[in-house]
């Protein structure tokens, strides 16, 4: 659905109220990137099991290669645990109402994004 520098401008409208949230990007290995900004925790998110195995794999390898950043992990609300991005795109590419699924600015600029599409495909 979206690049690299749309999901960043979409990120940066969602968390634009909160003045102590940066929107940030690297490559190579997370606990690099968090050495070089003095972070000594990482919060990961965590929706079902299947993403705990995943993230348990992630944290304990970082602990390895980093051994003073903290993984702290974030279990979401019961009533967000079942939404993924692949979800919420095919629900709304079907036409499906997305409303409360994602954050209201995300939800307009889908709408463009698709409308924009159809004036392309008319």
């Amino acid at each position: 659905m979206s690049n690299f520098s749309e999901r960043t401008e979409m990120l940066l409208d969602v968390v634009r109220p909160y003045p102590n949230v940066e929107v940030d990007s690297f490559d190579g290995l997370l606990v690099d990137h968090a050495a070089a900004r003095s972070a000594t925790v990482l919060l990961r998110g965590v929706r079902a099991i299947s993403d705990y195995e995943y993230e348990l794999q992630m944290a304990l390898m970082n602990r390895r290669l980093a051994p003073d950043v903290e993984t702290v992990f974030l279990m979401a609300h019961e009533a967000y645990s079942f939404i993924s991005s692949r979800l919420v795109k095919e629900v709304y590419g079907l036409g499906g109402n997305i409303s409360g699924l994602v954050p209201p600015a995300v939800e307009v600029r889908m709408h463009r994004r698709m409308s924009k599409t159809k004036l392309k495909g008319a």
